[in-house]
């Protein structure tokens, strides 16, 4: 299938995180279709696993869908030129405390192709311990609060609807297929 033809871009807002612009795009059939699309920095996840199977969550404030959602460790690629396995350690220090010995990329996704071109990988850490140094939080994020729980209660919060922060859902089920296969299937993290 031939991808459409880019005919028009205008830029409906720019704001300090977003850009909105309205494409209009010619068909292979010669049709014309208008998209709004939303530039998003990409942007990165942690599932984190101690020794005991347990699985680090946090809880966080989403003006968008008024109200506190549990979700994994993330945060963008805002930095210039930041790998993504580097943005993903400072998040999870910066956020949790916590550091870890053994990374691997878990998934990748789009967390809503229809309208922003955002990609995230979620990378699996384990072997975690303590971050060495100190470590600031963003102002924007508050107080996080923070919990371990067993992965497999995680995934029943998934199914119940408890858990509905696209990037944890992701991350969690691929956790759960990965243990199932005694994490053998893993792609390296610096992929």
């Amino acid at each position: 299938m031939a991808a459409p033809e880019l005919v028009d871009r205008e830029v409906v807002y720019r704001g300090k995180l977003i850009t909105v612009h309205r494409d209009t795009l010619r068909q292979p059939d010669g049709r014309t279709v208008v998209r709004e699309v939303v530039d998003h920095p990409d942007s990165v996840a942690v599932v984190t696993l101690d020794g005991q199977g347990r699985v680090l969550l946090l809880r966080q404030y989403r003006h968008p869908v008024g109200a506190e959602l549990w979700e994994l460790p993330a945060g963008l690629l805002d930095r210039p030129d930041e790998p993504m396995l580097a943005a993903a350690r400072r998040e999870l220090a910066e956020e949790t405390g916590c550091a870890a010995r053994d990374w691997h990329t878990l998934v990748d996704l789009h967390t809503t192709p229809g309208m922003t071109g955002e990609r995230v990988r979620v990378f699996l850490a384990r072997d975690v311990r303590p971050a060495e140094g100190e470590h600031e939080r963003d102002a924007d994020e508050g107080e996080l609060e923070t919990r371990w729980t067993p992965l497999d209660e995680a995934v029943r919060e998934v199914r119940t609807g408890r858990i509905t922060n696209a990037l944890a859902v992701a991350g969690l089920l691929a956790a759960v297929v990965s243990r199932s296969t005694g994490f053998t299937d893993l792609r390296p993290a610096e992929e």
